[in-house]
Formats: C-alpha cells, structure tokens, sequence
C-alpha cells in the first residue's frame, strides 16, 4: 500500500541496469552444464531501492546513466511505471549493462555483470546535479567499485554534496574492491551505514554491530546510523544516538523463494521509514517486513 508522500528526496546516484534471472538446479561445476528453468528480464539493481522506498510513500529520482538501446528503454519504462524521474537525459555511447542472475531452489543467488553505460558516472555530470538540502543520496559500492563512477562519486560527496543531504552507503558483495581513497569519503560522510554479515566482515572482521562501528572508528561519522542485516534472522542497528546499544529486530520467518533484491528492498524501506520520523528499531522492523515480503514472492 502506498502512502502520503513526504518531503525531500531519495536519490539514488548510480546503477540501475536489467537482470536476466535464470532458476536453476544448482551451479554448473567449472566446464559444466546446466538447464535452467523459465528465463525473465527484469529491472533491477538501485531499481529495488527506489521501487521500495517509493512503495513506502517517498517520492524518488534516478540520477545514474542510461543509454539507447533496449536495455534501457526497459530502465525507462519501469522507473516511469512508479513515478521516478530519470534526471539524466539517455547517453549516446551505448545500452545499459545486463547482470545474469542464477538462483538456486533455496532461493540464494549468484552473480554475473557486464556493466553499461551505468558504470562510467562522470564527475562533470555529478557536478551538474541538483541535490537539495532535505535530500537523501544512496550510493551502492557496485559503483563505488567502478574506476571512472568510484572516484567521481566520492570527490562529489566530499564537495558538492549539501551538507543536510542524507547520504546512505550501502557498500555490498564488491567492498574489498573499492580503494580505501574511494571508500574513505563516503564513510564519513554516511548518515547511514547498511550491509549484510558477509559484507560487516569483508570490511571489518567483525559481525557484531557494535563491533563493526568500533571496527570502523573515526572512518565512519559519528552521527551515523549502522544496520547490519542478518537474513532471515532479521537485523541489528546501532549507533546515531543509541550509543553502544544495539537493538536486534528479528524478522518474520517465510518460504524463501528467491532472495535477489531483498538487501535493496529492505534499505528503501529503510530509508523510507526512517524519512518518515520512525525510530530506528521501528524502521528497520518495516524494512524487515518488506524484505521477507520479496523473498517469499509476495511483491
């Protein structure tokens, strides 16, 4: 259900490209083989972050690149479907990227990217943005990783940004491939810090909340707010006020279907949420909601 709108802005600066989603039986051994099941394309990447949060009453804008080509008319269409502006206008130089998305009967899912006209976000064209000051800017680390989005971005971030913008870092599967001068910026910058276990010890070593924010020190600000989600075990957040308390939401145990865009759903509903006025703990039990809403199948 769709809720009053509210205001300010997510906006999300980077990556929405097409999956290919095949279900399969199980990997292919290297040199293998292996029939999938029934084959879709479907809009994804960021696109789960800005479909949640707009489900959730926020308004949205796209600020990544897309080109022309099917791919991106498939972009097109589906941010126009929920009302999200493309505030860029379509790139000449090619089509969007394409992820091929294997998902296994418990419904975990294996990567592989070839990215687009997404992956090459200019720091002139960051320059020219138009962010305003009760935005909320979410950077994922897939583009952060990128070697022409990574270092505009974070050079954007420390000197373009408002300073009462929000701004959500989620780093994902790729965090040890961002370099530490990439990185750095938007750690301290974050207001709030999201990522699952696998990712808390790619980072950190640790997976304990508090742990993670200690791990991180001063490379994360002081002010922000950090959720580590935990699957099917909900998520535990800590800090922006809580001090070292450490509150964990557990989440409603469901039939898992297919577990692609349950990370990005949940930080939309998040960002959503916490948009809204909801306390932390209360956010992160509605994101917990909308997560386990997608793996079963239910959106």
């Amino acid at each position: 259900m769709t809720t009053r709108r509210r205001r300010g802005r997510l906006v999300l600066v980077g990556t929405v490209l097409v999956d290919l989603v095949l279900p399969v039986p199980a990997l292919p051994p290297r040199g293998g083989d292996v029939i999938a099941g029934d084959a879709r394309f479907v809009v994804g990447g960021g696109y789960y972050v800005l479909s949640a949060a707009v489900e959730a009453g926020m308004w949205a804008a796209y600020a990544g690149r897309h080109g022309r080509g099917p791919m991106s008319d498939r972009v097109r269409a589906a941010l126009a479907a929920i009302g999200v502006e493309a505030l860029l206008p379509p790139e000449s130089d090619g089509d969007t990227g394409v992820c091929v998305t294997l998902v296994e009967p418990d419904g975990e899912r294996t990567f592989v990217t070839h990215p687009g006209v997404e992956a090459s976000l200019d720091a002139a064209t960051l320059a020219a943005l138009e962010v305003h000051a009760d935005d909320v800017v979410y950077v994922s680390g897939y583009d952060l990783a990128y070697p022409v989005s990574g270092p505009a971005i974070a050079t954007w971030i420390a000197t373009c940004l408002p300073e009462s913008a929000g701004l959500v870092l989620d780093p994902g599967p790729l965090v040890v491939d961002i370099p530490a001068t990439v990185l750095a910026p938007a750690l301290q910058r974050c207001t709030l810090l999201t990522l699952n276990r696998r990712e808390a010890l790619l980072l950190t070593g640790q997976d304990d909340a508090v742990e993670v924010a200690a791990a991180l020190g001063d490379r994360l600000a002081s002010a922000a707010l950090l959720v580590v989600r935990d699957g099917a075990r909900g998520a535990a957040v800590t800090g922006a006020g809580l001090g070292e308390e450490v509150r964990t939401v557990p989440a409603d145990p469901v039939k898992v279907i297919d577990t692609t865009g349950a990370g990005d759903v949940h930080t939309g509903t998040l960002i959503a949420a916490l948009a809204a006025g909801l306390d932390p703990a209360a956010a992160v039990g509605r994101a917990n909601i909308a997560a386990a809403g997608l793996v079963a199948g239910r959106r």
